[in-house]
C-alpha cells in the first residue's frame, strides 16, 4: 500500500478537470456496467461469507482465513469500487477534500488486509502439507480467528500511524479535482517493507515449499497406488489428495491476486520517475478493486461446496431447521 503517487511541483497550477468527452448513451453504459460489476462482487463475497459462518461443516481454520478475505473483499466493494468508479467515469474527483484522505486510508487498509490474508493462507497452507497430523491437533478454528483478528488490528493501528506521522506533509500538496494521499520518504520505505516485500516474501518462500511437498506427496500416492494397501493407507492417500487440490486452488487464487496487485506497486515505486498519468493511475487501482470480483468466481469454479451453498442459499434452505448441519462436502 504505497500511497505515494507524484511530485506535485507546478501540478496544481495546471490542472483542472478535463470536461466529459462521452456521448450521454456511453456515459449511462458506464454506469450501468459500473454497478453491475460493484453489485455482483458485493453478492459474490457476500455468498461466500453466508457459506462459511452458516454451514458447521465449513468451520475449519482454511476456511477462516478464506472468510477473512471475502470480508475484505465485500469491503472493498461496498466502500471503493463505487467511488473509484465515479471518479474515473468523471475524470474528476467530485468527493471532497477530507473524504480524499479516508478515502485512501481505507483502500491502504483493505489492501494489506488481503495481501496478509493471503500470506496467512500460505503458511496455513504449508502447516496442512508438511505436517498433517500436528496441523489437525494444534491448529483449531478458534486459535485460526485470534490470528485473524490480531492481523486486522495490528493492520488498522499501521494505517492510524501512517496517517498521523503524515498529516502535515499530506496537507502540504492537494489539488482540487484530484485525490492523491502523500507519505514522506521515511514512511514510504516503512510502506515498502510492511506491506508489500515482507508479505510477498512469505507468500514466495512457503509457496514453493507447498510445490516441493505436493510433488512428493503425488509420487507417494501413485507408489501406494502401485500396492495393495490397507485402508489406514487409502486414508492417507485421500486425505493427501484433497491437501494438494486445496492448495492447487489456493495458488490459483494466490496468483490472481499477484497479477492484479503487481501494476499497483510498480507505479507506487516508479510513478515518479515515469510520470504516469492519471487515467492510469485510475484504471491500475481499479485493476486492483476486480481481484475482489474475481475470488468468488474462482471459489465458484473449483469448489464444489461453495456451488451447494449457493443452491442452498439462493433456494432459502438455509432458513429451514438444522439446515446448517446439511452437509456440503462430498
Amino acid at each position: 500500500m504505497n500511497l505515494t503517487e507524484f511530485n506535485q511541483s507546478d501540478r496544481c497550477e495546471h490542472f483542472s478537470c478535463p470536461e466529459r468527452s462521452v456521448s450521454p448513451a456511453v456515459y449511462i453504459l458506464l454506469y450501468v456496467c459500473s454497478a453491475a460489476v460493484v453489485l455482483l462482487t458485493v453478492c459474490g463475497n457476500l455468498l461466500v461469507i453466508i457459506s462459511v459462518l452458516h454451514f458447521k461443516q465449513l468451520h475449519t481454520p482454511t476456511n477462516m482465513l478464506v472468510l477473512s478475505l471475502a470480508v475484505s473483499d465485500f469491503l472493498v466493494a461496498a466502500l471503493l469500487m463505487p467511488v473509484m468508479f465515479i471518479w474515473t467515469i468523471e475524470s474528476c474527483w467530485i468527493f471532497g477534500r477530507d473524504f480524499c484522505t479516508v478515502f485512501w486510508l481505507i483502500c491502504g487498509f483493505l489492501l494489506i488486509i488481503s495481501i496478509y490474508n493471503i500470506a496467512l493462507i500460505a503458511v496455513d497452507r504449508y502447516l496442512a502439507l508438511s505436517n498433517p497430523f500436528l496441523y489437525m491437533n494444534r491448529v483449531s478454528v478458534r486459535i485460526t480467528c485470534v490470528v485473524i483478528v490480531l492481523d486486522w488490528c495490528v493492520v488498522g493501528v499501521y494505517i492510524l500511524a501512517l496517517m498521523y506521522f503524515n498529516r502535515n506533509f499530506t496537507n502540504s500538496v492537494m489539488c482540487s479535482g484530484e485525490c492523491f494521499y502523500l507519505i514522506n520518504e521515511i514512511w514510504t520505505v516503512i510502506d515498502l517493507v510492511y506491506s508489500l516485500i515482507f508479505p510477498l516474501s512469505v507468500i514466495i518462500i512457503f509457496y514453493t515449499r507447498i510445490f516441493v511437498i505436493a510433488k512428493k506427496h503425488a509420487t507417494a500416492i501413485r507408489e501406494l497406488n502401485n500396492h495393495t494397501r490397507p485402508k489406514t493407507q487409502k486414508i492417507t492417500s485421500h486425505s493427501m489428495k484433497s491437501e494438494r487440490k486445496a492448495a492447487k486452488v489456493l495458488g490459483i487464487l494466490v496468483s490472481v491476486f499477484l497479477v492484479c496487485l503487481f501494476p499497483y506497486y510498480i507505479y507506487s515505486l516508479l510513478g515518479d520517475v515515469f510520470e504516469i498519468q492519471t487515467e492510469t493511475f485510475q484504471k491500475i487501482t481499479i485493476l486492483v478493486c476486480l481481484n475482489s470480483t474475481i475470488n468468488p468466481v474462482i471459489y465458484a469454479l473449483f469448489y464444489p461446496w461453495f456451488r451447494r451453498c449457493v443452491k442452498l442459499i439462493i433456494t432459502l434452505q438455509i432458513f429451514q431447521t438444522d439446515s446448517a448441519l446439511i452437509s456440503v462436502l462430498s
